[in-house]
């Protein structure tokens, strides 16, 4: 018996990387999983790794930035398997460049497969759940999205991808806002692990690659994949709106802006006025965390 036991998932950009160490983790714990990729290859090969051990799995080809396209990767998950209950959008790219000398395309494209591509299978996967729900069906439905450190905090050099980032996070807290009343839950994942995007840098790669030995694999994205399953699951029915953050063997949660008591005047401030008003706020802020790449 699994976590995900009769549980169905679509998991985008599954053909590689940390989607693909979710799809497989996913389908260990009982899920049957859509592993979507616009790379057929790579996707089937995921698919056919967990079929060898036991698993379900079937590829989707759906281009998550295609509004029309991304509708046949729910397609797939109900024709295939009956029902559909985790949107796992996870699917990348990154474009980094000094925001000084980005080009449009790098700013689109960043946008385009990340944010716009956390909104298309959602979407249509809550078009789905929402019609079950109105009809007096039990939904028990979750939204997994994939931020980053770099959204919650910036990132030098990722100004296209800390934005796209920082716009799923703030995505999140909508759907979880919005959606509970259609039983679905909406949370994310802020994860730092080996994948082929982060160790496309040789410092990062030398950092991250896999011990020689047996001991504890600290970057493998295995290691994030493991809590999904967990949110992914029945158990987590009461937990929405969250932003998790996950690296080797540590949970935490991100917590968002809160605001500080204030200084109310109980009028129009004056220009003049401000500076002293400033002091105070300032001091009484917990500052943000250092944007990557500083000191």
């Amino acid at each position: 018996m699994g976590i995900l036991d009769n549980r169905v998932a679509i998991i985008t950009g599954a053909g590689g990387g940390l989607g693909a160490a979710h799809a497989k983790v996913f389908a260990s714990e009982g899920c049957s999983v859509v592993v979507n990729d616009i790379n057929e290859a790579a996707a089937q090969t995921v698919v056919d790794l967990i079929v060898a051990a036991g698993g379900k799995a079937v590829v989707n080809t759906s281009d998550i930035t295609n509004y029309d396209d991304a509708a046949n990767a729910v397609k797939t998950a109900i024709d295939t398997y009956g029902e559909l209950n985790i949107v796992l959008n996870n699917a990348g790219v990154n474009r980094d460049r000094m925001f000084a000398s980005m080009t449009e395309l790098e700013w689109d494209t960043i946008m385009s497969v990340h944010l716009k591509g956390h909104f298309c299978i959602s979407s249509h996967a809550v078009h789905y759940w929402k019609d079950k729900s109105k009809a007096g069906e039990a939904v028990d439905a979750r939204i997994i999205n994939t931020t980053s450190g770099a959204g919650l905090q910036g990132s030098v050099g990722q100004s296209n991808y800390a934005a796209a980032k920082a716009g799923i996070a703030a995505l999140t807290l909508n759907q979880a806002a919005e959606l509970g009343r259609y039983g679905v839950t909406a949370n994310c994942i802020a994860p730092a692990a080996r994948t082929g995007m982060t160790t496309a840098v040789e410092s990062m790669a030398e950092m991250m690659k896999k011990p020689e030995d047996e001991s504890f694999d600290y970057w493998a994205p295995e290691n994030v994949s493991t809590l999904l399953a967990w949110i992914a699951s029945a158990e987590s029915k009461d937990v929405t709106g969250r932003c998790f953050e996950s690296e080797g063997g540590k949970i935490s949660i991100a917590q968002g802006w809160h605001s500080t008591k204030g200084v109310d005047k109980g009028a129009q401030w004056a220009p003049s006025e401000i500076g002293e008003a400033m002091k105070t706020l300032l001091a009484e802020e917990v500052p943000a965390q250092k944007v990557y790449g500083t000191k």
